[in-house]
Formats: structure tokens, sequence, C-alpha cells
């Protein structure tokens, strides 16, 4: 990895350091200096760089493109590639620190047809007037929602709520749970999102189990996730329910993290992940060992609840542990990213993520570009919150722990078509090497 990382630098000096007379001048970052860069990054470290079929690689003209944006799409290998991007420096940053601009909620369609709630932080002022996951959204700014979900019009969801920015106010129309309703005005303000949205137990027929919902991998998880797992650690867990549901990944290192906690200390510098680079970078080649803990668990067995949003971090900490934990999953197919990237800080105004490696476990596993298949296809059921017992994923994993199977009841109808709106940049679905 550090060789990586000397390498980006001495390639940026190029741009960032002239000298002349003693005197170092500023250089101010053009989009065709950026896009030069991406072109030396993507031709010397993009995973598939050599792949035949994505030989746009090689024989993409750069001065054809204006800005990295447009190469990076150029240069892609689509046939697999759905992950690299460019970002905003400054966006990225504060999206990796858990910066937050919005409602801090995360909107879904139900199966029976009502805009509802699907999670929401605890810091949204929405959650401080007591609005929870499974509350109906009637109106906002007097505009039924569900309609605009059926239709899946993105462009008329974003004119409703406006921009990411803080000050703009939208007023909401919820139903609650007993079936009242309520309008509730919400200003759009900037605060530190909680990463574990959940951790609480459920007393079972086998025992104490954890629950855990945990949103992403990104620098304020590791304090929480002490938190989560000294409780669970004090409360001497016998089992575990990871939901995962809507985690799309983040920084590998904190997948690493949580992966350590459930396997435990017995486990401690056996290999979770192993990373391959491209035929140019064979010595960056690297593993990721589970790590000794505090709050070591040494669970025997996990029950993984996923939809297609489970992605790369977190397919990661599933493919990882499988082969020391039992590890089963319930609800939907997961995303199928098996690969990573390291990210190269562009003159503090682009961070450039190329995909750059791929993911392999102890037993050379990897390449599940189909993503985990669950043992039973369930529905995100966001009618209910993540504690509700009668929530369907969180009944079939109770089910599961108590009797070692999934139940006969019938699989449901999965309504992947239908919408689920989140206030946080698409390319979050990855798993980072961290900056050094």
């Amino acid at each position: 990895m550090k060789k990586l990382v000397l390498i980006t630098i001495v390639f940026l000096s190029i741009f960032a350091s002239c000298k002349k007379n003693n005197v170092t001048p500023q250089v101010t970052l053009t989009a065709t200096m950026a896009r030069d860069s991406l072109y030396y990054i993507m031709k010397e470290f993009y995973f598939w760089y050599n792949m035949p079929e994505a030989e746009a690689v090689t024989t993409a003209n750069k001065d054809n493109y204006s800005d990295p944006y447009l190469l990076l799409e150029a240069m892609r290998y689509k046939a697999l590639d759905r992950w690299s991007f460019v970002a905003d420096y400054n966006e990225f940053m504060a999206e990796m620190s858990g910066d937050f601009v919005g409602h801090g909620i995360r909107i879904g369609l139900a199966s029976d047809g009502t805009a509802r709630i699907a999670s929401i932080y605890n810091l949204s002022p929405l959650y401080a007037s007591g609005v929870r996951r499974g509350w109906i959204i009637e109106k906002i700014n007097n505009t039924a929602l569900a309609p605009i979900l059926q239709s899946n019009d993105v462009t008329a969801y974003n004119n409703l709520l406006g921009a990411s920015k803080e000050g703009i106010t939208n007023i909401f129309v919820f139903k609650k749970p007993t079936g009242e309703e309520v309008t509730i005005s919400s200003t759009k303000n900037a605060f530190t999102i909680n990463t574990v949205l959940k951790a609480d137990t459920l007393e079972l027929s086998t025992g104490t189990t954890g629950h855990l919902v945990f949103d992403q991998f990104i620098t304020p998880s590791t304090d929480e996730l002490v938190s989560a797992f000294a409780y669970f650690k004090g409360l001497n867990i016998k089992d575990l329910i990871l939901d995962l549901r809507y985690n799309t990944g983040g920084y590998l290192s904190v997948a690493q993290t949580l992966a350590s906690y459930i396997a435990g200390n017995s486990h401690s510098g056996s290999v979770f992940a192993k990373l391959t680079y491209n035929d140019k970078h064979q010595e960056a080649n690297s593993t990721f060992n589970f790590s000794s803990t505090t709050y070591s668990m040494d669970l025997p067995r996990i029950v993984v609840i996923t939809t297609r949003s489970t992605a790369s971090a977190s397919e990661a900490v599933i493919n990882g542990l499988k082969p020391f934990v039992d590890v089963i999953t319930l609800g939907d197919t997961t995303h199928g990213k098996p690969t990573g990237m390291n990210m190269w800080d562009i003159g503090d105004k682009y961070i450039m993520a190329p995909v750059t490696f791929k993911m392999v476990n102890a037993n050379n596993v990897g390449d599940y570009f189909g993503g985990f298949p669950p043992a039973k296809i369930l529905p995100d059921d966001i009618t209910h919150d993540f504690s509700d017992r009668q929530e369907a994923c969180l009944k079939e994993a109770i089910y599961y722990l108590q009797n070692g199977n999934v139940s006969t009841s019938k699989s449901y109808e999965v309504f992947r078509h239908y919408p689920n709106y989140s206030e946080k940049p698409a390319w979050i679905n990855n798993a980072f090497v961290d900056r050094k």
C-alpha cells in the first residue's frame, strides 16, 4: 500500500511543484489537469486496465474529454465496473467523516403502495419530533408522495425535496402507526450521522441475542462499534442478528474491525481479506487479518439481513467471516461487489477512486459479482421498525436462531422495482482502502 501512495504523491508533484528562481508558484488545478491525472491512474492502477473487452482503457484519447468525470465514463470497463468514480474532494471527505446536510431520512415504497420512512438518523430534526421507521409519508409540501415513488420519477422527487442545503424547509404530513395524522415542518440542517442505527438485544429460547443495525463503514463507526460491542459483551450474547440491509460500504478497515468483534480473538491473525492488484503492482498485494479486540465475541453463528443495497465492505464482512463463523443471510441477494479501490487526492479538489483490487477470503473465495443469495427471500418490511418482532426479516432471523432452519412459510415477492431514496451520494457503494 505504501508504494501506491508514494507513486501517487510523486505523480501529483508534477502539477504541484514547479521551481524557478527558488520560488514555488501557486498552481491552479484545472479540469484538464485533473483529467490527465486520472488518465495516468487508470492506465497504471486500474484493475481491468488490460482486459481485451476494456480496450477503451488503452485506446481512449484523453484530449477528447474536458474533465475527469467524462474521461472515467469513457475508460470504465462497463461489463463489470459499476463503481469507479470521481468525486468532489470536500463532499467526499464530509461523507466519510459522517458530516451530513438534510432531513436525515431514507424513504421507501412499501408493498402496500404507501411511501414510508425506511430509516432515520438520531440527530435528524424529524427524529426529535418522534418520527420513526415505518411512518407513512402522505404528503410533502402538499404533494402526494406515493405516486411519485410509484412512477420512480427521480426528477419530481428531487424537485419536491429541494437541494441538500441547510435552511430548506419541507412540510411533511405523516400517518403514525396508530393511524393519527400529524403535520411536521422540517428544515434541512447539518449534523453528524449515527452509523449504528440500533444496538439492542432479544431474549430468545437460545439465550440473549444481539441485534445490530449498521448503516455504513465510515470514520465515526469505529467508536460506535466499540460502544455496541461493549454493550453486547456485558450481556454475554450468544448469537447476533446483523442488519446490513442499507449498508452500501465504506472503509475496509472498519469492516475488518466489525468482523474481528464477531469472529473473536480466537481468530486474531487469521485472514479476513486478501487484496490482489493488477499485474503492474503485485507488490501492493496485501492481507487484512482479523485483529484482537477488547470486546471479542467469538460467536459461532450470525444471521445477516441483506438487500440489493448490501454492498462491498458489507459483503466483505460476510465473505471474510464465512471460513470461521456459520453465516446465514436472509432478505434479498446482495449487491455483488468483490472489488475495492484506493483513493487519490488531486489537489484537494477531486477524489479519484477507480477499482484497483479484488478481494477474496481465507479460502480464496471471491468473484461474487452476482451477490450472495439469501437462505430465504424476504421483503424489506418498512411497515415495521427495525426491532419490531413482526418485521419480516427480523421475525425470520429469530425463527432461524431458535429452530436451526428457515421457516416453511412462503417466500415473499421482493419488490426490487420499487424505489428507495437516500440523501447520500451514489458513490458510497464501495470498499475503500483508507488514505494514509
